[in-house]
């Protein structure tokens, strides 16, 4: 283990406007998209050896994370041969709705069947993406269908499969894998992460009505969620492709940066970390890199600020508390990591992390799940690691924990559930 390059107070780096309200989980990585919450009511100084489980339901397969927003629950499974979006209680696991979305398509990757993308609740609409690739608008009251899109049937994108002779297959991981990153959304504007290499890699829709805004892009998509930013006083989306590392001005489309970033397989499964004008991305061949947005003259342009190379992540996505970066890496033995955001030096590593780990940061503690379903606390702290406690939670899973005042809400393969830390 490492010992840190500077010794600093991290209470200094967890204060600020930064950390969203607990109230909610309502998209990927919590209200700001950072997995990153500031909750006065539990400090989470320990972790029970079991966890109160105060609900648990069966569900179908899928990798598609849970959220919630307004004392509802809505998460993606498989039920036979459609992808289905759920509605449920947050508060008793009792179902409200339950409603197909898409068609179930065929895998054979270690990571199984089932949906990838996690969804999306806004106000009174859920917006949900299946592996295939069909985008729906639906009603958080009763699951019924506002507006949807084919990305097949509108954008000429189709699910190939990773049995398919086709060499557009190994061209895309998302066609070969099944769609993974989620939208954003952006005022009244929802990013959608569609694929087209015939320019809309990335669409913007009216989140009301479903008209489009805009399209851009000509690269195929990989596994990476939509950001949605200012950088270099610019309002953007910033999407790493299977291709590239781009932003898009909001208002237009217009492609503002573009880095390209090709991987092995296309396995671009960070979704980019944004502080202020700068983006970090990670992948497998590429490692770990931060980049720094700047103005010349009418252009921006992305400016290689660091790269730690040996810090490379096949699954999961960094997150970054005060001025450290918690992540996953290197491929071969998976440690759980700290990094210095302003440098990329590695300051601390720990092994023990299995093949994936989500990692979420409430007040300065690491609520990290790891792919065995193993839950541990662990403090935020740049000065070394430091484990609070550890419980195994649920079955395998690559999903992405929602957490909610002092309660997780979990999916594997077979259930959802509830479970209080306190």
């Amino acid at each position: 283990m490492k010992t840190p390059l500077v010794p600093l107070l991290l209470a200094a780096g967890l204060t600020g406007s930064f950390f969203a309200n607990a109230a909610d989980w309502p998209q990927w990585r919590g209200p700001n998209r950072d997995a990153v919450v500031k909750d006065p009511n539990h400090k989470l100084d320990k972790l029970p050896a079991e966890p109160k489980v105060l609900w648990k339901i069966d569900a179908g397969p899928g990798q598609s994370s849970p959220v919630v927003a307004g004392g509802r629950v809505v998460f993606l499974d498989a039920q036979k041969d459609q992808e289905t979006a759920h509605c449920v209680d947050a508060a008793s696991g009792k179902t409200l709705w339950s409603v197909p979305v898409g068609p179930t398509v065929e895998f054979s990757p270690a990571y199984g069947g089932g949906p990838r993308c996690t969804p999306l609740i806004d106000g009174d609409r859920v917006y949900a993406q299946t592996s295939g690739g069909d985008f729906h608008c639906l009603a958080l009251a009763d699951g019924k269908t506002i507006w949807q899109k084919s990305f097949a049937k509108d954008y000429g994108v189709t699910f190939l499969g990773n049995k398919s002779g086709d060499p557009a297959a190994k061209e895309t991981a998302s066609r070969r894998h099944g769609n993974n990153g989620s939208p954003a959304i952006d005022g009244d504007r929802i990013f959608v992460p569609v694929g087209s290499v015939n320019g809309a890699t990335l669409v913007c829709f009216d989140k009301k009505t479903g008209r489009e805004i805009w399209r851009a892009g000509s690269d195929n998509t990989a596994y990476s969620s939509v950001m949605a930013g200012t950088l270099a006083g610019v309002r953007q989306a910033v999407h790493f492709t299977a291709d590239a590392l781009m932003g898009v001005d909001a208002a237009n489309g217009k492609i503002l940066w573009r880095v390209p970033l090709k991987t092995g397989a296309k396995r671009h499964a960070c979704t980019p970390v944004i502080s202020g004008d700068n983006v970090v991305v990670a992948s497998t061949s590429i490692g770990t890199l931060k980049f720094h947005i700047v103005k010349k003259g009418a252009e921006l342009v992305a400016e290689q600020a660091w790269a730690n190379l040996p810090c490379k992540t096949i699954l999961g996505t960094p997150t970054l508390v005060g001025k450290y970066l918690f992540t996953m890496g290197p491929t071969d033995h998976t440690d759980l990591k700290c990094l210095d955001f302003d440098n990329g030096n590695e300051v601390w590593s720990q092994r023990g992390f299995a093949d994936y780990a989500s990692i979420t940061a409430v007040n300065d503690k690491l609520l990290v799940l790891n792919s065995t379903g193993e839950l541990f606390l662990i403090k935020a702290d740049p000065a070394k690691y430091e484990e609070l406690g550890r419980a195994q939670i649920c079955a395998k899973t690559w999903t992405s924990p929602a957490y909610v005042d002092g309660r997780i809400f979990v999916k594997d393969d077979a259930h959802v559930m509830a479970l209080a830390l306190q």
